[in-house]
């Protein structure tokens, strides 16, 4: 009798601490562990972070981390690289195949660089590639030399918008993905446009980028760029300061250099951006061009106009002219009040 009480007393305790054990791992396991108050936090693991990192990117994120680390353990979790979404309330259970297996897609942007090395640090800052890594793919001279293009003429080879990416894709699928998303901007509807013009994608690009220099007004870029169209097709010089300021920038290599006013001594400078001294287009955009410009001159205004500087009435736009000589009485009237707004250089 007294060893059956024993044996039931053990047999309680054992059925006890199992619950007890059960309980606790059920817990760790599926009970929610989120301490933040948003709907969802992303997480994002590099090629660089390690389990120890990881565990201390999630620590203010968890409400036990203890428990994460017996469930990962458990599940034998091995870090995998990317971006991975934690909604509010999920279990450590749920956080573990989230990491192990859910990178998520990200939308990535990029607008007006000026190179391929601006563009690059633009490109870096939302992918887990440093700018050196990316400069290199994109500037590699057989890439270069199999699109016969300079590395500042390639940078018409890429269109800037929003592009859905998985943030640790490598430099080279980065490049292919834009690449193949810069052939679908060119449908056949651009295509014909773009032929109608006689110009080149390159050259549409060089103009577009020109248009998107002299005015920041959206609405206003068709009109530029037909005055650009008209000079070209009457074989008129382009004229246009932003190619002089792109030269001067070169020519000191000061490309952050803040120039307001073209000066009649600038317009001497020798470069093949200078559309003062040389007839035709330049030989590389000054920027990369967005869509609005880039569509601005495939379906520039058709007007008659051949000149036009800064209005200084309607801030941001301008006043166009069909002569010469009205252009110059427009022009006299921007010179003064320029000089009066003392802005030299």
């Amino acid at each position: 009798m007294y060893i059956k009480r024993i044996l039931l007393f053990i047999a309680i305790a054992v059925v006890l601490i199992l619950g007890y054990m059960s309980y606790t791992i059920y817990g760790a396991i599926f009970s929610p562990n989120t301490a933040f108050e948003s709907k969802s936090t992303s997480i994002y693991i590099s090629k660089d972070d390690n389990y120890d990192s990881i565990i201390k990117t999630l620590n203010p994120l968890l409400k036990d981390t203890e428990s994460f680390i017996d469930v990962a353990m458990r599940k034998q979790y091995q870090p995998q690289t990317g971006h991975f979404v934690i909604r509010k309330n999920m279990n450590n259970n749920e956080i573990v195949n989230v990491l192990r297996s859910q990178n998520t897609p990200i939308d990535i942007t990029f607008n007006n660089a000026e190179s391929l090395t601006e563009l690059s640090g633009m490109l870096s800052k939302q992918f887990d590639s440093d700018s050196l890594e990316i400069y290199n793919v994109f500037s590699a001279k057989s890439f270069l030399k199999e699109k016969t293009m300079t590395a500042q003429q390639s940078i018409s080879l890429y269109i800037p918008n929003t592009y859905e990416f998985y943030w640790n894709a490598k430099p080279e699928d980065i490049q292919n993905r834009l690449l193949e998303q810069t052939e679908k901007f060119w449908n056949q509807s651009r295509e014909e446009k773009r032929k109608n013009l006689n110009l080149s994608r390159l050259e549409v690009s060089v103009l577009a980028s020109i248009v998107q220099k002299e005015t920041a007004k959206v609405d206003e870029r068709p009109k530029v760029a037909g005055v650009y169209i008209n000079r070209l097709k009457r074989g008129m010089k382009l004229q246009a300061d932003p190619t002089v300021i792109y030269a001067l920038k070169q020519k000191y290599q000061k490309p952050d250099t803040i120039i307001r006013r073209v000066l009649t001594k600038d317009l001497k400078i020798d470069s093949p951006f200078n559309t003062y001294k040389y007839a035709g287009l330049p030989p590389a955009p000054l920027i990369m061009p967005d869509i609005s410009s880039i569509d601005a001159v495939l379906n520039y205004d058709k007007h008659n106009y051949l000149y036009f500087v800064a209005s200084t009435t309607n801030t941001g736009y301008h006043i166009f002219a069909k002569t010469l000589r009205e252009h110059n009485r427009n022009a006299r009237q921007y010179r003064r009040w320029i000089n009066q707004q003392q802005i030299y250089r």
